[in-house]
């Protein structure tokens, strides 16, 4: 019997677009990767949640590296969250996008989850290297975000900021959130240019799934949608997060073929 190769998991940092130190986490094959996966977890989420962890362990056993991260102000990350907005956690993708780069290994895959779907879907095409999109549960609109601290809406504009609850947390949000939303439109979804695979559950109670079927009209062909059934909107499961990967494995394969006769990449 073979022994089943082990995957490499390595801790690395680079500058975010605040000029703060960002924390990542790189998960490689044992052998030569298939591609490079560039992961963007949910809206105040980190790197370690439950749901990224396990996508990304089961895209590495079917020959993906992924990189996952912590946006400014989150988890191991430096920064201000209270400071930070939707173009900013662009921007941190872009030099995640950019850290791959001069590695030498470009992003080939976006992967984004909730808001970090509508941030790589308005990221790429300031990452032009990678070849296919998927978000999972994410909305068409970023402003659609404000929904889960509806009742401080008016505070924020009276004070200038409120601390909200957000997955049983408490975090600062402040007006230049908000405005900053405002400045966003997503018809750059119209314009990818790339093929993008949604994911979706008819059940998710914090993001409808109309908002995919937004995103999946606006979107040019190649297109596909996948229902996640019955699954929470973070995945919690460990059932919804593995049929994620292992999904998302066999579709990207189609736009990452295996190279079989080598390669010059790090």
């Amino acid at each position: 019997m073979t022994q089943r190769k082990r995957r490499q998991r390595e801790k690395v940092q680079f500058t975010g677009s605040s000029g703060d130190p960002l924390a990542g986490i790189l998960e490689s094959p044992a052998g030569e990767a298939r591609g490079q996966v560039l992961f963007a977890p949910c809206f105040t989420c980190g790197k370690d949640v439950v749901s990224a962890a396990r996508i990304a362990r089961h895209l590495t056993e079917q020959g993906y590296a992924v990189l996952r991260f912590d946006f400014t102000g989150l988890g191991d990350s430096g920064g201000d969250f209270s400071q930070t907005n939707f173009s900013t956690n662009v921007e941190d993708l872009v030099c995640a996008a950019q850290f791959l780069r001069e590695s030498g290994r470009p992003a080939d895959l976006l992967v984004g989850h909730s808001l970090g779907g509508a941030a790589v879907l308005a990221s790429a095409a300031q990452i032009p290297e990678a070849k296919a999109i998927a978000t999972i549960a994410a909305p068409a609109e970023p402003d659609h975000v404000t929904r889960q601290f509806a009742c401080s809406i008016e505070t924020i504009e009276q004070n200038g900021q409120a601390q909200v609850q957000l997955a049983g947390r408490p975090f600062v949000i402040r007006k230049q959130f908000l405005d900053d939303l405002d400045d966003h439109e997503m018809g750059y979804i119209h314009e990818l240019g790339r093929p993008l695979l949604i994911y979706h559950s008819p059940l998710d109670q914090t993001v409808s799934v109309d908002e995919a079927a937004d995103i999946y009209n606006r979107a040019m062909h190649p297109k596909s949608f996948i229902s996640l059934d019955d699954a929470d909107h973070l995945l919690t499961r460990r059932e919804d997060a593995d049929y994620v990967a292992v999904t998302l494995a066999a579709w990207a394969a189609r736009y990452l073929p295996a190279n079989t006769e080598g390669s010059d990449r790090c």
